[in-house]
């Protein structure tokens, strides 16, 4: 089953600096009308390092979840940016971390229902130590976890980001293959 609608109108809501939301009017495939909100979103990367076999997480406040989180190092991808490179970057500014090389281990929609943003995941390897680069508005704490404990943490609840409990998840199917 491979249907579309059409787009029969657009409306910008709000425009911002990470995303922009709209409301559009579309013709479903049964040709009835309906309405859509679209939060339009460049999409993000996760970066899966594992330093003497810890996994490097990071833990930052997350002022949606109203909470710190503790996550796999992540960022959003510049327009026009390759998401492999957009992931070392990232890894290395977080953690201080570079990486020779990386691995896709999948890609996903965050949420499809409402936003176009789609994750990227990535194993980050022969990693070379050099120095953390934050950004001005970042704020996080590096903390080293075993692999398995990662994974049991995304089962307890410790990890609550989706994002990076399945990067942790395809992660270890691969290493198992």
């Amino acid at each position: 089953m491979n249907k579309s609608c059409e787009t029969i109108s657009r409306e910008v809501v709000f425009s911002g600096k990470i995303l922009d939301v709209y409301l559009d009017q579309i013709r479903l495939e049964n040709g009835r009308p309906a309405e859509r909100e679209v939060i339009e979103h460049g999409g993000g990367v996760v970066a899966l390092a594992l330093v003497d076999g810890e996994v490097l997480l990071v833990r930052q406040y997350r002022h949606p979840a109203g909470q710190s989180l503790l996550e796999l190092p992540a960022g959003k991808l510049e327009k026009g940016e390759n998401p492999a490179v957009c992931a070392a970057r990232e890894l290395e500014e977080e953690t201080g971390y570079k990486p020779e090389s990386v691995r896709e281990l999948g890609r996903f929609y965050a949420t499809p229902g409402y936003s176009s943003e789609i994750f990227y995941l990535y194993a980050a390897e022969n990693l070379t130590r050099t120095r953390q680069n934050l950004d001005t508005d970042e704020i996080l704490e590096i903390e080293r976890l075993r692999l398995d404990d990662a994974i049991a943490a995304c089962a307890d609840g410790r990890i609550k980001d989706a994002k990076t409990a399945l990067a942790l998840l395809l992660y270890q199917l691969t290493m198992d293959n």
